[in-house]
């Protein structure tokens, strides 16, 4: 049968008989109708079934649930505390697979007219055997135990689809008075998102649940289960309190594994001697240790039990939260990421070599939190190091993020093992231009979403982390648009656009993330709208001054695609150095991402013959841009996804002639340095280049890398129109005439603030 909707009103003998369910009820009978007319959809149309098809789904529905409870047509019988039950074998063994194997799989019951069922609720199979005939039930005129009890039933007659309906309609009545009955059923029956639901709604009314006598109703295991979650945050006291009533409710049950999961060392010396003492549950050995371990130990290093909130930012006013120390408090965390500038939208404080002051935020609540989302000041191209503390008392701080050895830039999304915390100090140690630390936003979370950390607690990305959106951005090089190497597309470059470039021997092109990212492999594409072929090389650093290498390509001759891989590091910046172009003296490329390596990443990589590479030193360079050939660009596009290496008998026979080749000085984009925040005289420089030769094996010169927000990029001529100015002078010198300059624009001409 179709699964589209039944013919409209309109359409040709349209035949309604029977009733219909509507909003869960059963809708009277219609009268016989004929409609006949055009019909409004033709065939093959998405608004309704095409011509020709009849859906009588609901009559079908109402015949079959006409016949529960009938004996007209009934083939066996069930027994259930006494009372019989018509059915029928073939319409069972359709909706289950469990009475298929009863009533057809060659076990006694399939010999028996008459089965008795035992252990089984009378009411819970009425309703049962009614949904079975009818695909309907009415969860919300049962009570909650019926509702269980149809819920058993269901999970032992493999009716999956009515198990998860009543695991939904439960999770939405959980109440004080039920959760923790439907907290056992879920957990008998290994309803994991049930039992989820029933943990989440213990965990955010634990204080209410402990003092209700349904508490005293768990299982040994159930309460165990319960109160040894970190999540379940009450007075360490009043949840000793709940388990000693319950012990006195629960007499035959063994208690020494639920007193163990009571965390004594949280309770003050006045509890444990008022309180735990005179129940008598706890031997004094293990009160003396409690009370050592309180002394002795860090605050920190005490199990505390934090509200757990998951997916929501808990450092916002409405959860009571509060910035206590930084100049600015109100703009951190009025959730504003827009509307900031030199003078306003930001908290911040003094960088100094103590490292004793910073930005402390206290949560409205001890939480359990794994994730710290916050915005550093990015308006311009300045970057920043920090590092990140926790506490629970204010006095005694825990480290969770250090990234006071690497440059930041914008959004940073930290990822930590989950603590209880009650206090977060982010303390700025470097400013690239400055000596404070600016801060638009903080948030923080519980999330559940996974994620991997290298053993210096960086994060190891499983997606491409070189994008707009996750504040990586190209800070050298020469593009018409800017950041058009990590704007996704692959697709959309010609001779003029669409790619970025620097000249053989001089610059590079460099991209900074936004953060240090533990990467594995990189991926890049290489300009190839002709068979022109490059060399190049990549570095990595987390400072911009000590680079590493990790892909020597300048003695082979590579197109399109490009895969690396290398032993894992944190990287920040990576800078792209092409040694040779067949075609020209400028080394293009279209496309770069970067991510943890995976299977397919190293299988490419074999697949172009290329091994791991190690860290070094810089290469040196033989094979400089002066050396490599020329091509006039009217060869056939290499395709997509070609191989990335070409042998040299290939790249000597695509020698071409020297008129596509582009002129030489051409130079890389000019960096310029932005005015400082409130309180420093802006300067402005004018373009630098970093005149890192190939033979070189120093690093790039270290330099803010600060730009103003509405500074221009810089654009230059096309490839094909430096051609075709080559060419014009040349027939002008023919002539006799004098050549025809066609200068670039200067960072000058193009950036109105200088």
């Amino acid at each position: 049968m179709s699964s589209q909707p039944p013919f409209p009103a309109h359409g040709p003998a349209l035949l309604s008989v029977g009733g219909a369910v509507a909003g869960g009820e059963v809708v009277a009978p219609l009268s016989p109708t004929v409609s006949l007319g055009a019909h409004p959809n033709p065939r093959g149309s998405s608004q309704g079934p095409g011509l020709g098809q009849v859906e009588h789904i609901h009559y079908l529905s109402e015949h079959i649930g006409a016949l529960f409870l009938d004996d007209e047509y009934s083939d066996v019988t069930f027994v259930v505390r006494g009372q019989r039950f018509e059915a029928h074998r073939v319409i069972l063994a359709a909706r289950s697979e469990y009475f298929r194997a009863l009533l057809f799989g060659g076990m006694i019951e399939s010999k028996l007219k008459e089965i008795e069922l035992k252990d089984t609720s009378l009411p819970a199979f009425r309703f049962l055997l009614r949904y079975i005939y009818t695909g309907q039930m009415n969860l919300g005129n049962l009570k909650d135990d019926l509702i269980v009890d149809i819920l058993g039933l269901a999970h032992q007659y493999g009716f999956q689809d009515l198990e998860t309906a009543i695991s939904d309609y439960l999770k939405a009545i959980l109440n004080i008075h039920n959760v923790c009955f439907i907290y056992d059923t879920a957990s008998l029956y290994q309803l994991d998102q049930l039992k989820s639901s029933c943990c989440l709604y213990m965990d955010r009314h634990a204080q209410e649940i402990i003092k209700h006598d349904a508490f005293n109703t768990l299982t040994a295991s159930g309460i165990r289960d319960v109160i040894s979650r970190d999540s379940f945050c009450a007075p360490e006291v009043e949840i000793f309190q709940a388990v000693h009533k319950w012990v006195q409710a629960n007499p035959a049950e063994d208690s020494s594994q639920i007193l163990a999961a009571v965390r004594l060392s949280l309770m003050s010396t006045s509890d444990l001697l008022k309180v735990v003492r005179p129940s008598n549950l706890v031997p004094p050995d293990a009160m003396l240790d409690a009370i050592e371990s309180r002394s002795d130990s860090r605050d920190m290093e005490l199990k505390y039990r934090g509200y757990l909130i998951p997916e929501e930012n808990v450092a916002q006013p409405r959860h009571d939260s509060q910035v206590l120390i930084g100049e600015v408090k109100q703009a951190l965390l009025d959730g504003d990421t827009k509307n900031y500038d030199m003078e306003r939208g930001f908290s911040r404080h003094p960088i100094d070599d103590i490292q004793d002051k910073g930005i402390v935020v206290r949560l409205g609540m001890q939480c359990i939190i794994n994730h710290v989302r916050m915005l550093l000041w990015d308006r311009d191209s300045r970057a920043y190091s920090y590092f990140i503390e926790v506490s629970m008392d204010q006095e005694d701080w825990i480290r969770v993020v250090d990234h006071s050895k690497f440059l930041c830039r914008s959004w940073q999304d930290l990822y930590f093992a989950p603590r209880v915390v009650r206090y977060i100090r982010i303390v700025g140690t470097h400013n690239t231009v400055n000596k404070v630390f600016h801060l638009v936003s903080f948030e923080c979370y519980y999330t559940k979403k996974p994620f991997q950390l290298d053993e210096q607690g960086i994060v190891i990305p499983r997606q491409n982390v070189a994008t707009i959106p996750k504040s990586a951005c190209v800070i050298e090089g020469v593009c018409r648009t800017r950041n058009a190497l990590l704007n996704g597309e692959t697709s959309q470059y010609d001779w003029d656009s669409g790619y970025t470039c620097h000249q053989l021997g001089s610059g590079s092109i460099v991209v900074q993330l936004g953060q240090p990212y533990a990467l594995s492999s990189m991926k890049l594409l290489l300009w190839d709208c002709d068979n022109r072929s490059y060399s190049y090389y990549i570095e990595v650093s987390i400072n911009q001054r000590d680079w590493e290498v990790v892909c020597d390509r300048s003695r082979v001759n590579c197109k399109s695609w490009q895969t690396i891989s290398f032993p894992r590091r944190p990287v920040v910046f990576i800078k792209i150095v092409g040694t040779h172009n067949t075609a020209n003296e400028v080394f293009h490329c279209v496309h770069f991402e970067c991510f943890e390596d995976d299977q397919s990443a190293i299988e490419a990589d074999k697949t172009q013959g290329k091994a791991l590479v190690s860290a070094s030193a810089s290469p040196s360079r033989s094979n400089s841009a002066s050396g490599s050939s020329s091509s006039n660009g009217s060869s056939p596009r290499n395709p997509r996804g070609a191989t990335g290496v070409v042998n040299e008998d290939d790249a000597s026979s695509s020698n071409r002639a020297n008129s596509g080749q582009w002129p030489p000085g051409y130079d890389q984009a000019a960096r310029l340095t932005s005015p400082d925040l409130p309180g420093q005289v802006p300067q402005m420089a004018g373009a630098s280049q970093n005149r890192r030769g190939p033979n070189s094996t120093s690093g790039a010169v270290a330099r803010p890398l600060a730009r103003p927000a509405n500074a221009m990029d810089h654009f230059y001529l096309p490839p094909q129109a430096e051609v075709e100015g080559q060419n014009e002078n040349r027939e002008r010198a023919a002539q006799g005439l004098g050549a025809v300059s066609r200068q670039r624009p200067t960072p000058k001409d193009m950036d109105p603030l200088v």
